[in-house]
């Protein structure tokens, strides 16, 4: 991978991600790669987010578009996107401009919102679609249709439609499950469904999703593309719809730390003393 050109973007309410920016613009021009803070243009080779997971999404759309692979360095709290931690982002870089890092393709989400007027434009998600009833009291009966198969009509406080990317985030909250972010797969998962039984879909990424509301009910439900509104709500005699997008995000894995490290490390999973190798039932890596 040859880094020629790159971009620094900053999350603006950390004092140290400028100061870092400053670091890392002066350790690339030392090396012959050019840095601009704060700007994305197509001509890029790397963008590299010093901030959180709010802040990689932010950029995500832009440079899936013109195909700029991103190194997140995680000045946040969890971390999922942006998994370098702030301290290896030297050896993070090194790797890259030597070749070694891997960089994986995450699927994305493209959503809009359908009437008897047209369409509105796609819009691309990283994490998820969600509908979200807000304050309402009352809840909306959603029917979900993959291609022409009516899935179920969910009485819920809203819907996630979400990538294996965003299986850790608000589909975690909700129950959904955890998928690594390597599948091809889209998550269904309601939000505190009136019926128990109602549980999380997993789907194939060729379908096509169209969710509207059904019955009598007559208000507004918003609509959330990884974390933004969109416009126009969805409202009877609306449709969303949502499928994979055509463009992927290209992402810099950590150097140092596996996903499933990275879950442990930030869920807990184990406890604090972390768990043990394969047979130890015990967890403390006796084998006994």
């Amino acid at each position: 991978m040859r880094i020629r050109k790159a971009g620094i973007i900053l999350r603006h309410d950390r004092d140290e991600a400028r100061e870092m920016a400053r670091e890392m613009a002066g350790w690339l021009a030392g090396r012959g790669v050019e840095a601009l803070v704060d700007r994305i243009e197509p001509d890029m080779d790397l963008l590299v987010i010093l901030g959180g997971d709010g802040t990689l999404l932010h950029v995500a759309d832009r440079a899936s578009r013109f195909d700029i692979p991103v190194l997140g360095v995680n000045l946040g709290d969890l971390g999922f996107l942006a998994e370098v931690e702030a301290e290896d982002r030297v050896t993070a870089l090194e790797n890259l401009l030597a070749g070694s890092l891997v960089v994986e393709e995450r699927m994305m989400l493209a959503a809009r919102v359908c009437s008897a007027d047209g369409c509105g434009e796609w819009r691309p998600a990283l994490n998820d679609v969600v509908i979200s009833r807000g304050s309402l009291d009352r809840l909306p009966r959603l029917s979900v249709w993959a291609d022409d198969e009516l899935i179920t009509a969910y009485r819920a406080d809203g819907l996630i439609v979400a990538t294996p990317t965003g299986s850790t985030a608000y589909n975690l909250s909700a129950g959904g499950p955890i998928v690594r972010p390597d599948l091809d797969t889209i998550l269904v998962t309601p939000i505190c469904p009136f019926m128990l039984e109602t549980r999380p879909v997993l789907l194939p990424p060729g379908v096509r999703l169209r969710i509207g509301i059904s019955g009598r009910w007559q208000g507004e439900v918003g609509v959330i593309v990884d974390g933004q509104a969109a416009e126009p709500c969805l409202a009877p005699g609306r449709v969303l719809e949502v499928r994979a997008a055509e463009k992927r995000l290209k992402l810099v894995s950590s150097p140092r730390r596996g996903y499933f490290e990275i879950l442990r490390s930030k869920l807990n999973w184990g406890g604090s003393n972390g768990c043990g190798g394969p047979g130890d039932e015990r967890g403390d890596g006796s084998g006994e």
